[in-house]
């Protein structure tokens, strides 16, 4: 089964609103003509309607020039799980839709650590993207220390168990999974294409037990932790691996781009 590969950007809590605009912009001219992937952007909240608004803006520019529209899709960087109420400097999935956003990403390894979020509050909050038509990217990985115990897969399972709990197969048809190794994010350290591809192998494996050969041959399986311009083409040449969650790398356009267009 052909799988629309996605090259994701995290910008974490960089950018201003200008700076976010302006970055945009550069990433979709340099980006013109990119049709057989997919490309998704996630600016800090307060970016996320001022990107929605340029990306119209080129979008329409390109039109009157003939020229393909930027397939940049806006996600957020987390939310939370209730549509609204007294939860002060939460932010919903309802909201994060109307700002413009498509996707949303759920479990990074951030916000586990920083901010002490769990494979059952993970679950709520994939709930609640489905319940706003956003596509979470759900983010799973181990530390350094659980992978030097060789406890990397036992981790991996019981996110994945307890992160998807409860649905169907049909509930999760957009979902895309993203394996970020904590130990390589950020780091400069990253795994090997044939590590990569070893363990995307696996967590398909358990999706098609949970779920069922076709969701698991369907599903999008992308890979984070130091993906620079020098390595994306290696570890897109692997059968399961199925695009990119970049952090660092996708804050500059020009270096960004060159992921996209590996």
């Amino acid at each position: 089964m052909t799988r629309t590969p996605l090259i994701a950007g995290n910008w974490k809590m960089f950018k201003m609103g200008s700076e976010a605009v302006n970055t945009v912009r550069k990433l979709a001219e340099l980006t013109i003509g990119t049709n057989n992937r997919d490309i998704m952007i996630a600016p800090p909240f307060l970016a996320i309607p001022l990107v929605y608004q340029e990306l119209n803006n080129l979008n329409n520019a390109f039109k009157k020039e003939n020229k393909t529209e930027s397939r940049i899709s806006i996600g957020a960087q987390n939310l939370y799980h209730e549509n609204q109420g007294a939860y002060t400097g939460e932010v919903s999935a309802p909201m994060i839709k109307d700002a413009g956003a498509t996707h949303v990403i759920i479990g990074h390894s951030e916000r586990r650590q920083y901010f002490g979020e769990t494979d059952e509050s993970i679950c709520k909050k994939i709930g609640a993207a489905f319940e706003s038509d956003l596509t979470p990217v759900m983010c799973i990985g181990e530390t350094e220390s659980e992978k030097n115990e060789e406890k990397t897969f036992y981790v991996l399972d019981k996110q994945i168990r307890n992160g998807l709990k409860g649905f169907r197969s049909d509930e999760l048809s957009s979902l895309v999974i993203a394996y970020e190794p904590v130990w390589a994010i950020g780091t400069g350290k990253t795994a090997t294409s044939d590590q990569v591809e070893d363990i995307h192998k696996k967590i398909r494996s358990l999706l098609k037990e949970m779920f069922g050969v076709e969701f698991s041959e369907s599903l999008r399986i992308l890979y984070g932790g130091s993906v620079k311009p020098d390595n994306i083409a290696d570890l897109m040449s692997k059968q399961n691996i199925d695009g990119a969650l970049v952090g660092g790398a996708s804050l500059d356009a020009e270096t960004f781009a060159k992921i996209v267009n590996f």
